[in-house]
């Protein structure tokens, strides 16, 4: 029995693959959430980010607020086959007022996809999240975005990426031409030239030709000029470009490249079928017992979001749990890491965006949903056999904040439910006076968007008007020690003392000279920037 659950979870550890999709608002990222889905089958046609009214809507952008403006703004799971190997897809927001919802994602990922646009080249979030992935030493992977229009130099762009990012680049295809001239790519993985053929608004998969490079056809089917640019370059990359070495991928220190175009489904294949041969199968996860490996047979996993109101019919609550090893089954009890409680596991859902259906197991790798009746915290630990926790998931410091007031007390039990529900989903983070008289919650954010979301989502979803009243402070910091520690410091001056979701103390600076002159006062009062884990082993550096 023990050697057939061996091989039954070394055999699915080896089928899955789990990425994470990064890059700057507007580079394309959830069109080519779209177009992964629509070549893993997982849908028949692919919408649109800004398509016109008679097109569906995109799969992964489900909530209504990111409907109606275009936008990623949660994250979001999406599973499908392909060739044989179960994919999770985490698609995340990349609006960078949500970089702490991307953070806790990238907890949950393997792989790294970063998406650039070619004309574009690296942008502000995009190198902010790199170094998210670089912090976790994911592998990434680059796709080079919006070939159909006019962009920059490929050469320019790889140089770009070695230089800002420190990684070295490998292109495994090559573009044939940019903008109107986009006519395919060159696959140097298995030296075949792919020309494409474009279909109405990219919604089904784009019609390849295939040819060898030396193929009389090829020269025939290029504008002369494009041939020559074509065997220019891919002697050029010869030359100069690094050699293909996995084990450096698998490091994060080489990136390889991939060329393509999202909207008309260009390259998009190509990627697919690279990513699964190169990409990170589930690993070792850092926990108080050390690397646990994926194949341990005793099931364990953590939760790295928490989501209210999926299904706005029955105001539910799911908790999106990482499998990080053995094997989950339907109504199994485990252990639950923090309390010490034993929970009955059941319902479990495959996720899909929105959608759910039933699942009845999951390996090393997989993410489920479970339905979270106020048991689930952002990185709680959840295991059978031996006590075991994984490492716990930090808040980072907000940058604005203001008071959300209710100004219909008849609603006062509507909004105390939402705040709690989107405080524990870590929507935005929420802090209070340490003036007893003081009630309402302190909204603290990196950007004003999560606070249009937060009032948008108590309206919607919880039936509450809600007022913000701004606070001018642009700093936060926890302090080291607690409250203890903040008592001795004694009196402090031009600061705002208020306590996070978990009663520590945490002072908020209107600005940094503020800060530095605290920290010249009173150099044995230690401040961080990033919270405390309140669940979980604190990570490891």
């Amino acid at each position: 029995m023990e050697i057939e659950l061996e091989q039954e979870l070394f055999q699915a550890v080896n089928s899955r693959r789990n990425f994470a999709i990064i890059s700057h608002p507007d580079a394309g990222k959830t069109t080519l959430t779209e177009k992964l889905l629509l070549y893993g089958g997982a849908i028949h046609q692919a919408g649109a980010v800004k398509a016109r009214r008679e097109q569906r809507k995109v799969t992964s952008d489900w909530m209504e607020m990111e409907q109606q403006r275009g936008i990623s703004i949660t994250s979001t799971v999406l599973q499908f086959d392909y060739r044989g190997f179960q994919i999770n897809l985490l698609d995340t927001p990349g609006h960078q007022d949500f970089s702490e919802d991307t953070y806790r994602t990238l907890a949950a990922a393997d792989n790294a996809v970063m998406l650039i646009d070619a004309a574009k080249g690296l942008e502000p979030q995009t190198r902010k999240l790199f170094e998210v992935c670089k912090m976790r030493s994911l592998p990434i992977f680059t796709f080079v975005n919006k070939l159909d229009r006019p962009g920059r130099e490929p050469l320019e762009l790889l140089d770009e990426i070695e230089q800002e990012l420190g990684l070295q680049t490998y292109a495994v295809n090559w573009p044939i031409g940019m903008g109107d001239r986009f006519k395919g790519v060159f696959d140097r993985r298995l030296k075949e030239v792919n020309l494409f053929e474009r279909r109405a608004h990219g919604t089904q998969a784009a019609t390849e030709n295939v040819y060898q490079l030396g193929d009389p056809a090829v020269e025939n089917l290029l504008d002369p000029e494009l041939y020559s640019q074509l065997e220019e370059d891919l002697e050029i990359l010869e030359e100069i470009a690094s050699d293909f070495n996995l084990e450096q991928v698998h490091k994060g220190n080489l990136t390889p490249i991939f060329f393509g175009s999202a909207m008309t489904n260009f390259g998009v294949r190509l990627f697919l079928d690279a990513f699964l041969e190169y990409a990170l199968k589930p690993t070792p996860r850092n926990s108080t017992k050390g690397l646990i490996p994926p194949t341990t047979p005793d099931f364990s996993g953590f939760v790295f979001k928490l989501q209210a109101n999926m299904d706005p019919k029955h105001r539910d609550r799911v908790a999106f749990i990482r499998v990080c090893t053995g094997k989950f089954e339907k109504d199994m009890t485990v252990s639950h890491a923090r309390s010490g409680k034993n929970i009955r596991l059941s319902r479990p859902q495959k996720l899909f965006a929105q959608g759910r259906e039933s699942i009845d197991e999951a390996y090393a790798g997989d993410v489920i949903g479970l339905n979270n009746p106020g048991v689930f915290a952002i990185g709680d630990t959840i295991y059978k056999g031996k006590k075991l926790e994984y490492e716990g998931i930090p808040c980072f410091s907000p940058e604005i904040f203001a008071y959300l007031k209710n100004p219909n007390p008849s609603k006062f039990k509507q909004f105390q439910k939402g705040i709690t529900e989107l405080r524990e989903e870590g929507a935005v983070q929420i802090m209070y006076s340490t003036d007893d008289f003081k009630r309402d919650p302190i909204l603290a954010a990196v950007g004003q968007l999560q606070f249009e979301v937060v009032q948008f989502r108590m309206l919607s979803e919880y039936g509450v008007e809600t007022k913000l009243e701004p606070l001018s402070y642009s700093l936060a910091r926890w302090v080291e020690g607690g409250w203890d520690a903040l008592n001795q410091a004694g009196r402090l001056f031009n600061t705002f003392i208020v306590k996070d979701n978990w009663d520590r103390p945490v002072l908020l600076f209107r600005n940094q000279w503020n800060l530095h002159q605290i920290q010249e006062d009173l150099p044995e009062l230690k401040l961080n920037a990033v919270a405390p884990v309140g669940v979980g082993m604190k990570p490891t550096d």
